[in-house]
C-alpha cells in the first residue's frame, strides 16, 4: 500500500531525518519525499514523470573541432520537480545506449610481434539510442529521485571521442555532476540554456561493467556533489583488465580485445570519422608488444586514486566473472580500505551479472537504504551493518566485517614432484603447447603430461577456506619464444558445482512500467553440474617483467631466475576428501598470447613454492 503524502511528519519522526534534508520537510499538502523504515517510499507517478534531454558542456574538445564537447543526457524526474520539489539524482553514464560496432580483434596467435587490428572507421552510427537498459528509473523515480542516462563522449548524441574511460570521458561525467550542482552549463536541442533547478545537488553514479567503471573515474577526481557510487563489476585498473604483470592478457573468451578495441566498438556518434586519429593514438600507448605499465594505464588506474575519493562506494563482484576479473574488486577494496572510505561489498557466485538478478528485491531494498542515507541524510542502519555480503553457495549468503577474511593466514607449501606441500629437490620440465586449453591440461591430474606440471596435496581431512590472494614462486629457466608463465589453482574432487547463471522461466517485476520501458525482467538462476574438478583461480606473468610491470628486461635461455606472481584474489572452500592442485603452464590458451609451440620450462623444485591465504 502506498504511504500517504500527508503522513510524512510521522515518518520523519520515526526515521530521524537530518535537518537540512529540505525535500522531506515540505509543508503539509505539498509534494515531498516520503520516508519509512529508513527508505524512501513510492509517492510519485512514473508514468507522469518529466522526460527531457539536455546537452551538458564539458571542459574538453576531444574531437578537436574547435568547440567544447557536449554530453547528451536523458533525464527522468517526478513531475512535481517542475513545481518546486527538489530531488537527488542517480546518474548512469554509458557508451552502450546507441549500440556497438563489430570490430576486428587483435590476433592472439603470435607469429612475430602482435599486429594491430585492421579497422575501418564506421560511416554511420549503429542504430537508434535506447535508454531503457537503465533500471534505476523504474524503481527510484517514484521514490523521489531523478534518474539520468548520459551518453559517454563519442557515443550516441554526445560530441567528442571515446577513449576507454580516458580523462576526457571522465570530464564528461564530472561535468554532468557539476551541472546538477549549478557549476556547469547545459542546453536543450534548440540551444537554450537549461538549469537543474530541481536538483538538490546530491548525486550518485551507478552502473555495471563500463557503466560501473565511469563512477570510479569520476570519484577519483573528488568532484563536489558526487556523494556515492555504485560500481557493479567495474574496472578499477584498466591495466589489470588487459595486462598482468607485464603480460598481454585477455578477458576470458575475448582473446584479442584491448583498450583501443573497446573505444572502436562504442564509436556511435554522428560523423565518427572525426575520431579516427584520437583512437589510433591509443595503440602505441597501450603497447601490446611489451605489455609494460605506462602513463596510458596509470591515468586509468582508479584504485590507485582511492585516497582522492570523497564519495562512498557500494561495489559488487562475481566470483565466476573472468571478464572483469576478481582483481578489479580486490584492488579497489584495498585502496578504499587504506583511505578509510565508507564502503560496502557484495560478492556473489555468478559471473558478469547484475545483483538485481542474483538477489532481486534484497538488492533494491539495500540500494534504497544506501541512497536514502547518502543522498537524503536518512538515519538508517545501512552503515552499521556488516560491510561484506558473500554468497557462499547459490542463495546462501554470509556477512563479514571485511574481506579477505581476517582469519586467513599465509600458508607456504613446497613443491616436490607430483606433491604439493613438501619441499623437493631436482628439476621438473614442461614443454609449451599453446593449442591446449587449461581445462584439457587439468584433466587426468595423476597422469604425467609433458605440457604442464601438476602438484597435489593429499586428500584434505577438513574443510579448508581460501580467502585472498594466492602467490606462486618459481625458480626456473625458460628456453623458447613464449615469455609467459601461468599458474592455476584447482579443486580436485567430484562434486556438484555451479556451472552457469542464465534465464529461467517467467519474469518478475521490480518497478513501475510504461509502454516501451517495462520494470520487469526475466528470472535468472544458477545451473549446476557434477564435475571431477574446478579451476578455482589463476595468474600469469611475463618473465621479462620479473622485477617490475613497468620494465621489460631480457631473459637468457638456460639461465635460472626466480619468478614470483599473484593469482587472482578469490574466496573458496575446499571440501574434506578433495585435493588442492597447483598446475604450472607456459601459455594459458584462453588468456595469454599464444607463441609458437616448444618453449621449455625447467623448474627447480627446491626454489619454488605456493603460498595460500587459508583460515584455520
Amino acid at each position: 500500500m502506498r504511504p500517504s503524502l500527508l503522513s510524512v511528519a510521522a515518518f520523519a519522526g520515526m526515521t530521524g531525518l537530518l535537518a537540512g534534508a529540505t525535500p522531506a520537510f515540505a509543508g503539509a499538502g505539498r509534494p515531498h519525499i516520503v520516508v519509512k523504515d529508513g527508505k524512501t517510499q513510492p509517492a510519485f507517478s512514473f508514468q507522469d514523470a518529466v522526460r527531457e534531454k539536455v546537452f551538458v558542456e564539458t571542459n574538453v574538445d576531444s574531437d578537436h573541432d574547435g568547440k567544447r564537447d557536449r554530453v547528451s543526457v536523458f533525464i527522468t524526474r517526478p513531475k512535481e520537480t517542475d513545481g518546486g520539489l527538489k530531488v537527488a539524482s542517480i546518474l548512469e553514464g554509458s557508451p552502450y545506449y546507441a549500440g556497438l560496432h563489430d570490430t576486428p580483434y587483435h590476433p592472439a596467435d603470435v607469429t612475430d610481434y602482435p599486429r594491430l587490428a585492421a579497422w575501418n572507421v564506421p560511416t554511420a552510427p549503429p542504430g537508434p539510442t535506447s535508454y531503457t537498459r537503465v533500471y534505476y528509473d523504474n524503481y527510484f523515480v517514484s521514490r523521489g529521485y531523478a534518474v539520468l542516462a548520459a551518453d559517454t563522449l563519442g557515443t550516441g548524441d554526445s560530441d567528442g571521442c571515446p577513449t576507454a574511460v580516458g580523462p576526457n570521458e571522465t570530464d564528461g561525467m564530472t561535468s554532468v555532476i557539476k551541472w546538477l550542482t549549478g557549476k556547469a552549463t547545459a542546453y536543450d536541442a534548440s540551444g537554450k540554456k537549461v538549469e537543474a533547478g530541481w536538483s538538490t545537488g546530491n548525486v550518485a553514479m551507478a552502473g555495471k561493467s563500463y557503466d560501473g567503471t565511469l563512477p570510479l573515474a569520476a570519484a577519483a577526481t573528488g568532484v563536489k556533489g558526487l556523494k556515492t557510487v555504485v560500481s557493479i563489476s567495474g574496472v578499477s585498473s584498466w591495466y589489470d583488465e588487459y595486462r598482468a604483470n607485464g603480460g598481454v592478457v585477455a578477458p576470458d573468451g575475448w582473446e584479442g580485445e584491448d583498450l583501443d578495441l573497446h573505444a572502436k566498438v562504442v564509436l556511435s556518434r554522428r560523423n565518427p570519422g572525426i575520431c579516427e586519429k584520437v583512437i589510433k593514438r591509443l595503440e602505441p600507448g597501450m603497447d601490446r608488444v611489451t605489455g609494460d605499465y605506462n602513463r596510458t594505464w596509470d591515468e586509468r588506474n582508479f584504485a590507485k586514486r582511492a585516497p582522492g575519493f570523497k564519495a562512498s562506494v557500494f561495489m559488487t563482484s562475481g566470483l565466476a566473472d573472468w571478464n572483469v576479473k576478481p582483481i578489479q574488486m580486490s584492488l579497489l577494496w584495498e585502496g578504499l580500505k587504506k583511505a578509510d572510505v565508507n564502503r560496502k561489498l557484495w560478492i556473489h557466485q555468478a559471473a558478469h551479472d547484475e545483483p538485481l538478478d542474483v538477489r532481486k528485491s534484497v538488492w533494491l531494498e539495500t540500494l534504497n537504504l544506501w541512497f536514502a542515507h547518502e543522498l537524503y541524510d536518512v538515519r538508517n542502519d545501512i552503515m552499521r551493518r556488516p560491510r561484506v555480503d558473500l554468497e557462499r553457495t547459490p542463495g546462501n549468503w554470509e556477512t563479514h566485517r571485511d574481506w579477505p577474511d581476517k582469519a586467513a593466514r599465509p600458508v607456504k607449501l613446497g613443491l616436490s614432484t607430483g606433491v604439493l606441500g613438501e619441499r623437493g629437490h631436482g628439476t621438473d620440465t614442461l614443454v609449451d603447447d599453446p593449442s591446449r586449453t587449461a581445462e584439457n591440461l587439468a584433466a587426468n591430474e595423476d597422469k604425467p603430461d609433458p605440457n604442464r606440471l601438476m602438484y597435489l596435496t593429499p586428500k584434505l581431512t577438513k574443510a579448508t577456506k581460501l580467502s585472498g590472494t594466492a602467490r606462486v614462486k618459481v625458480r626456473a629457466s625458460v628456453d623458447g619464444r613464449s615469455p609467459y608463465l601461468s599458474a592455476l589453482l584447482v579443486d580436485y574432487g567430484t562434486d556438484e558445482r555451479v556451472s552457469g547463471f542464465a534465464p529461467t522461466s517467467g519474469t518478475w517485476c521490480y518497478g513501475d512500467s510504461i509502454p516501451g520501458d517495462q520494470g520487469c525482467r526475466a528470472n535468472r538462476g544458477y545451473s549446476t553440474a557434477v564435475t571431477p574438478f574446478k579451476i578455482v583461480t589463476r595468474g600469469w606473468t611475463d618473465i621479462r617483467n620479473r622485477h617490475s610491470a613497468s620494465r621489460t628486461e631480457p631473459v637468457e635461455a638456460g639461465e635460472e631466475y626466480t619468478f614470483s606472481w599473484p593469482m587472482q584474489p578469490y574466496d573458496y572452500v575446499f571440501k574434506p576428501g578433495h585435493r588442492i592442485g597447483l598446475m604450472i603452464l607456459a601459455t594459458d590458451h584462453a588468456y595469454t598470447l599464444r607463441y609458437p609451440a616448444g618453449t621449455k620450462v625447467a623448474v627447480d623444485l627446491g626454489g619454488s613454492s605456493l603460498t595460500l591465504p587459508l583460515t584455520k
